[in-house]
């Protein structure tokens, strides 16, 4: 079934369980689907032959990331005498998706650690790549900056991206998730 109609049929405390913020975003495959979608429209149905799942385990996860405000209706077309609906995802759409609790940041970082691992079997051995990481204390000046490189970065990840087997480019994986720390550990 369509994921704007199982939407529809929800109540609005449904709804609202639905748009917990970033519990949508909290599961490999949403993260997944997010990046295949980013660089073109599909229906659950070609995004389910696409990553080798089932027509209702994408319709499922359509679903949420649709309830969050991640997936957009980029187009409907005639197929077979009925209609398909493609969705897109806006990367910038991330930023409306609420801040969660602390829970639903750990059970994020599950997410995103799982699909690195998944992504870091298929690199190419040898060849360019980018680390950093960092657990550091910083002037806020210094802090917001980095927050807006990080998200011109991110910008420019989603701006250049092509549909899968685009000649003349390079599959490439890019993780970074930035937060604010406690100052817990702070010198007494």
């Amino acid at each position: 079934m369509d994921p704007a109609r199982i939407l529809l049929a929800m109540s609005a405390t449904e709804r609202r369980a639905e748009l917990s913020g970033m519990r949508a975003l909290a599961h490999p495959l949403r993260l997944r689907l997010l990046s295949l979608l980013t660089a073109r429209s599909l229906s659950a149905s070609e995004a389910a032959r696409e990553l080798g799942e089932s027509q209702a385990n994408i319709s499922y996860h359509m679903r949420h990331l649709l309830a969050a405000g991640l997936l957009e209706l980029a187009e409907e077309t005639s197929v077979r005498g009925g209609r398909a609906k493609r969705y897109r995802h806006d990367p910038a759409s991330g930023e409306s998706v609420p801040a969660g609790s602390l829970a639903d940041y750990a059970v994020l970082a599950s997410a995103v650690s799982e699909e690195l691992r998944r992504r870091s079997l298929e690199l190419v051995p040898g060849a360019p790549g980018a680390f950093s990481d960092a657990e550091v204390w910083l002037p806020p000046e210094a802090w917001q900056r980095v927050r807006e490189l990080a998200k011109e970065l991110g910008v420019l990840l989603h701006d250049a991206a092509r549909p899968p087997d685009t000649p003349g480019t390079v599959r490439a994986s890019a993780t970074l998730m930035m937060f604010e720390m406690d100052r817990k550990g702070t010198p007494e």
